[in-house]
C-alpha cells in the first residue's frame, strides 16, 4: 500500500472520532443532560454532576495512559488497544441513544466511558503516526489529521444542528428526538470511518516473552528517566508546569461553556450556534497568531490569549444577553487555536533537538488529557456557593497560576540551555 493510501486511513480515525468531540462532548450531552436526563434537579448539581464526569474519566486516562502505552510499545500492539478504545467510546456513545428521559446517572456513566474510549484510542492514534509517515513528514501528516478531525466534526454537527432546528424535515417528532438521534449517529460515523485505519495500515510485530509485570516496569522506568533528562532544562519544565494550568483552563471552557450558558437561562438553539462560530473562526485565527508569534514572540502571543481569556470570564460574569455569548464564542474562537500553536512552537525553543520525540511526549500528554482540574473546580465552586455565575470565575485561577509560571520562563536562556547540550552531543 502506499504511503498517501495509509496518511489517509490513519487521519480519517482523526474525522471519525472528532464526531463525539464535536457533538457529544463540547454539544449536546451538556444540553440534553441538564434538559432531558437530570431535570428537575438544581442547577448547581448538575453543572458540577458533569464537572466531575469530565475530571474523572480525564484523571483516568491520565494516570492509566503510560500503563498502556508500556504494554504495547513492548509487545501488544497500538492498533489493538486503539480498536478496544475505540470499540468502547462508539458503544457507550450510541447507548445514549436508549437512555430515557430523568435517567442522569445512567447517562453520566454512558457519557464519561465514551469519553474514557475517546481518550484512550488517542493514546494509539497518535502513537500509529510512526507507522504511516517518515519522520521528516510527521509534522505535515499530523496536521492533515488535525484538519480532517475539525473538518469531519464541524460537518456532523452542523447536519445534526439542522435536525434539531428542523426536526420534521428528517421525519422526527420534535427535537429531543432529533438530538437522541445525533448521538446514534455519532457511533455510526466513529465506527465506519474508523475502518480504513483497521485495514490498510500495518505496524511492525513486536513480539516478547516478558510477562505483563515487567513490561509495565520497564515503562515507567522508561518515563521517569525521561522526566529526570526534563527536569535538567528549567525553563522546559516550568513552562509545562504554565502550559498545563493554562490549557486545563482552555479545555475546561469548551467542555463547561455550554452548560453555563444553560444555568443562566440562554436558549439551548443560541449555545450551539455560538459554538459553530467558535469552531470556524479558530482557523484563520491560528494563522494569523502564528504570524504575531514570528513577530513578537511566542510568550507574548501566550500572553496575550491568556489576557483575552481572562476577560473572557469576566465577561461571562456578567454576561445576561444570547447576543454577548454569540460574542464571546467569536472572541474565544480568535485565540483557542492560537494559544495552541504558539505553545507548541515555544515549546520546541526550549528542549534540545535530540530529545524532542521524548519531551514532545510529556508535553503531547499534558495537552490530550487537560480539563481534569477545571471541571470539578467548577462544580464545586457552584455547589459551595450557590451560585453558576460563580463557578465560571473559578476557572480563572488556572489562567492566573499559568501566566505567573510562564512569566519565570526566560526565552533566551531556555534556547540557549537546549543550543549547549545540542553543541555537548556534537562534540
Amino acid at each position: 500500500m502506499s504511503e498517501r493510501s495509509k496518511v489517509w486511513s490513519w487521519a480519517l480515525y482523526d474525522w471519525a472520532n472528532s464526531a463525539f468531540a464535536t457533538v457529544i462532548m463540547a454539544g449536546f450531552f451538556p444540553i440534553f443532560f441538564r434538559e432531558f436526563w437530570a431535570v428537575g434537579r438544581a442547577s448547581t448539581e448538575t453543572t458540577f454532576l458533569l464537572g466531575a464526569a469530565n475530571s474523572g474519566a480525564s484523571l483516568l486516562i491520565v494516570v492509566a495512559a503510560p500503563i498502556l502505552g508500556a504494554i504495547a510499545d513492548q509487545g501488544f500492539g497500538k492498533k489493538r488497544f486503539l480498536g478496544a478504545f475505540a470499540l468502547l467510546g462508539i458503544g457507550a456513545s450510541g447507548t445514549l441513544f436508549f437512555i430515557g428521559e430523568g435517567h442522569w446517572l445512567p447517562a453520566l456513566l454512558c457519557y464519561a466511558t465514551a469519553l474514557i474510549g475517546f481518550s484512550g484510542s488517542i493514546v494509539f492514534y497518535d502513537a500509529m503516526l510512526v507507522d504511516v509517515a517518515p519522520e521528516s513528514k510527521w509534522d505535515r501528516v499530523s496536521a492533515f489529521g488535525y484538519a480532517l478531525g475539525y473538518l469531519g466534526g464541524g460537518a456532523l454537527f452542523a447536519f445534526n444542528v439542522l435536525m434539531t432546528l428542523k426536526p420534521h424535515w428528517f421525519g422526527l417528532a420534535d427535537a429531543a428526538e432529533a438530538v437522541r438521534y445525533a448521538f446514534l449517529m455519532v457511533a455510526c460515523w466513529w465506527m465506519l470511518f474508523s475502518i480504513p485505519l483497521f485495514l490498510n495500515i500495518r505496524e511492525p510485530d513486536a513480539v516478547t516473552t516478558r510477562p505483563a509485570s515487567s513490561r509495565v516496569l520497564s515503562g515507567f522506568r522508561e518515563l521517569a528517566s525521561t522526566f529526570g533528562h526534563l527536569r535538567r532544562y528549567r525553563h522546559a519544565f516550568v513552562f509545562l508546569g504554565a502550559y498545563w494550568l493554562y490549557i486545563d483552563g482552555v479545555d475546561t471552557i469548551v467542555r463547561m461553556a455550554v452548560d453555563y450558558g444553560l444555568a443562566l437561562g440562554i436558549g439551548a438553539n443560541d449555545l450551539i450556534a455560538a459554538l459553530l462560530i467558535t469552531q470556524f473562526v479558530g482557523f484563520p485565527a491560528a494563522v494569523v497568531f502564528g504570524r504575531l508569534g514570528e513577530r513578537f514572540g511566542p510568550k507574548r502571543g501566550i500572553f496575550l490569549a491568556i489576557a483575552v481569556y481572562f476577560g473572557v470570564i469576566l465577561w461571562a460574569y456578567r454576561m445576561a444577553s444570547p447576543w454577548e455569548f454569540y460574542l464571546m464564542a467569536g472572541v474565544i474562537g480568535l485565540v483557542q487555536g492560537g494559544i495552541q500553536a504558539l505553545s507548541r512552537s515555544f515549546y520546541a525553543r526550549l528542549i534540545p533537538q535530540h530529545r524532542a520525540t521524548q519531551f514532545f511526549g510529556f508535553y503531547n500528554m499534558l495537552g490530550k488529557f487537560a480539563a481534569v482540574i477545571g471541571p470539578v473546580l467548577m462544580g464545586w465552586t457552584a455547589v459551595l456557593t450557590g451560585d453558576a455565575r460563580a463557578s465560571i470565575l473559578s476557572v480563572a485561577v488556572l489562567f492566573f497560576g499559568g501566566a505567573l509560571l510562564l512569566a519565570l520562563v526566560d526565552p533566551q536562556e531556555g534556547q540557549r540551555m537546549a543550543r549547549d547540550a545540542e553543541r555537548k552531543r556534537a562534540d
